[in-house]
């Protein structure tokens, strides 16, 4: 099971038991959340950032190949591992497998509690995806996952950079880590939700949720992959505040259909994107009613 800290430093929320219903978690209070501290074992080895898998395990497993290929043995996820796609148990297994810890994003929390708040659907894609676990078999796997998933953190500061600083990770943002989206646009049309999320941090955070990948700066700015050279790096500097959103391994929607994620090295942030088999997931997900067609249709164009 995927986990870079000991047990007791985790805080604990109560979780679905032999295919109950959905317990109810404790209120999450915005600021003091669930954080923890990982350590990398070198700065200069680069970590790898996932997030947003959906449930989509052939870009899942095209990400994690291509992260072997480069030697790159540390990886860390953002959130959202399941919800949207039709491959929910495999994703949870492979993270739980590969990466030294996991957060919790907005659909992880959906499928676990309740999904409120969703478009009917992502909501009929969580309550698909629920039954997928409540239906496994074994006893011993389905109680396995569900307690993974009952375990995953809110916020991590980890020191995958430490010669510049630690980073704060979150799933959507460092103000509301399960579920406030910051948008490209609201470097330009939202200074003052932009100059609240930069007052919780540091220097460098990393967030998901959004499946647009780039860097945003306090200035404020928003630097895409395309804007960072080739490859598409941006390198830290001293004298800024940046929040980083690493875009989505499942489905990208920056009109890039391939998977997206980011290495962090000792001094900057590298944006990669990888090619995989849409058709097969695609093809998946119009097999299964309860998820929309368009769920499918969109990978393709990376909406």
């Amino acid at each position: 099971m995927c986990s870079g800290v000991p047990l007791a430093l985790r805080i604990v929320w109560p979780t679905r038991q032999n295919r109950g219903g959905p317990t109810q978690p404790p209120s999450l209070p915005d600021g003091v959340l669930d954080t923890h501290r990982a350590v990398s074992e070198s700065n200069t080895v680069p970590t790898a950032v996932i997030s947003d898998i959906h449930g989509n395990a052939v870009a899942l497993r095209a990400v994690l190949a291509d992260i072997e290929s480069r030697g790159v043995q540390r990886i860390v996820c953002l959130g959202d591992i399941i919800g949207y796609g039709p491959d929910p148990l495999e994703c949870v297994d492979l993270v739980r497998e590969r990466c030294a810890w996991s957060l919790m994003g907005n659909h992880d929390f959906g499928v676990l509690y309740e999904p409120t708040n969703f478009n009917p659907g992502a909501e009929s894609a969580a309550y698909w995806t629920r039954d997928q676990f409540d239906n496994e078999p074994d006893d011993a796997q389905r109680d396995a996952r569900y307690d993974f998933l009952g375990r995953l953190r809110v916020r991590m500061v980890d020191e995958m950079c430490a010669d510049i600083a630690p980073v704060l990770c979150v799933h959507a943002s460092p103000r509301r880590p399960i579920n406030e989206y910051i948008f490209p646009d609201d470097a330009n049309e939202s200074p003052d939700k932009m100059a609240a999320i930069f007052d919780r941090v540091d220097k460098i955070a990393m967030v998901g949720h959004t499946h647009v990948p780039g860097v945003f700066s306090e200035d404020p700015d928003f630097f895409p992959p395309r804007e960072l050279g080739d490859p598409p790096r941006y390198t830290f500097s001293d004298d800024e505040k940046i929040v980083i959103n690493v875009g989505s391994v499942g489905q990208p929607r920056d009109n890039d259909p391939r998977a997206s994620y980011v290495l962090m090295n000792d001094n900057n942030v590298e944006f990669v994107r990888v090619g995989y088999d849409i058709d097969t997931t695609a093809d998946k997900i119009k097999e299964i009613p309860e998820l929309h067609d368009w769920l499918g249709d969109r990978l393709y164009d990376g909406r």
